[in-house]
């Protein structure tokens, strides 16, 4: 149920509920009074069949506000308690905001943190905004120091664990750009979605902008024995998925590697081929002008190059002709480039920094070489750099 168009949507707000009557209609006024009015928000509230009836008050108030609630409200009734992170994930895949904002519904998260978070992914280049607890500036308040140290204790675990650097990778409380989770498969076990985005968002820049958590004053904390077996079950099933990530990442770094060194192999014939065609053509066959047979030398190694590059480097065995053709071309433009990168290094290296020759030399050669495997495997054979 939605009192606004929700295609409208920049930025959504997930909001996941159980049992949360006595609280949500606050938290959904909160917001309205924080938000800034001239971008389109959507918050959506996912309830796991609440037995107060949290999912009906929303609707409820859906309809009392009638589109005066300032952004647009929507209500995913499900059938069981399935879950915290599974109801995040639910929420955001009905979702149309660019920009996705995670926050609890009991209080504890202020919503007047929403626009910061939201300002941090608009403005920047990060990825993922975490409201902290446990960054400089941040603090909890109202927590027993028995509660304190199963949070302490959880958030290291995960840390040393799973490799995450951020201080509260355990937040409820983050913005991240819904970019960023595509073509990621999630488990979404137990209540910290967060850190399974973080663990399996390699690469993902990360703030963390500090907030003072407040305990809740109405309703029961969800925190039982199920809670912290879905924790361990989750950090340990992350934990696996970041081991066979490392292992993917060793098997791509020898792929990488191997074909690095036919590449180059490929080019060490490649110079002994032109060697021998060149003497082929200006002394032993036709007595050519040495000119002439040196750029018969250089056509015949090129072309031998792309064919065994072809076949053996980058195991490419479609020769349509077209496609050949133009794969061909691109190997040319990029091994002349190379050529002339290793003349113009040899040049500034020599006359500018006064290095001797032969070691100017061996630099021009190696980052020529390099360049002229990635530019190939990139757009002439069309594989990804880093495969």
């Amino acid at each position: 149920m939605d009192n606004t168009k929700q295609a409208q949507a920049q930025v959504s707000i997930i909001i996941p509920t159980y049992n949360e009557s006595e609280n949500i209609i606050q938290v959904l006024k909160s917001i309205g009074e924080s938000i800034p009015e001239n971008i389109p928000i959507q918050a959506i509230v996912v309830d796991d069949n609440s037995p107060d009836g949290t999912g009906k008050m929303v609707e409820d108030y859906i309809n009392d506000t009638q589109n005066k609630a300032g952004y647009s409200i929507n209500v995913i009734h499900r059938e069981t308690k399935s879950g915290l992170s599974s109801a995040i994930l639910d929420g955001i895949q009905h979702s149309s905001g660019e920009t996705v904002v995670v926050m609890d519904s009991d209080l504890s998260h202020p919503p007047k943190i929403i626009p910061q978070l939201m300002e941090e992914i608009r403005t920047s280049d990060y990825d993922i905004v975490i409201a902290s607890r446990y960054t400089e500036g941040g603090e909890v308040s109202g927590w027993s120091t028995k509660r304190k140290l199963i949070s302490k204790g959880a958030t290291g675990i995960a840390k040393a664990g799973l490799g995450v650097n951020e201080s509260d990778p355990m937040s409820g409380f983050f913005a991240f750009k819904r970019k960023i989770l595509e073509g990621i498969k999630f488990d979404a076990i137990g209540y910290k979605m967060l850190l399974e985005i973080l663990v399996k968002t390699k690469g993902a820049k990360v703030k963390e902008i500090p907030y003072t958590f407040t305990d809740r004053t109405r309703g029961s904390s969800k925190l039982d024995s199920s809670t912290m077996f879905d924790f361990v079950t989750s950090v340990w099933k992350l934990y696996r998925y970041g081991h066979a990530a490392k292992v993917s990442d060793t098997r791509t770094s020898i792929r990488f590697i191997s074909k690095a060194g036919r590449f180059y192999t490929v080019g060490a014939s490649g110079l002994l081929i032109n060697y021998l065609v060149s003497l082929l053509f200006a002394d032993a066959v036709v007595n050519f002008w040495y000119i002439h047979a040196t750029i018969i030398g250089i056509a015949v190694s090129m072309t031998s190059n792309f064919i065994l590059n072809k076949i053996w480097t980058f195991e490419d065995r479609n020769f349509e002709a077209k496609e050949t053709l133009a794969q061909y071309g691109k190997f040319v433009g990029f091994s002349s480039l190379g050529a002339l990168i290793q003349l113009g290094m040899v040049y500034v290296l020599v006359d500018n920094y006064q290095i001797i020759y032969p070691l100017a030399l061996i630099v021009a050669v190696i980052i020529a070489a390099s360049s002229n495997f990635i530019l190939n495997k990139k757009w002439t054979f069309k594989e990804k750099v880093w495969s």
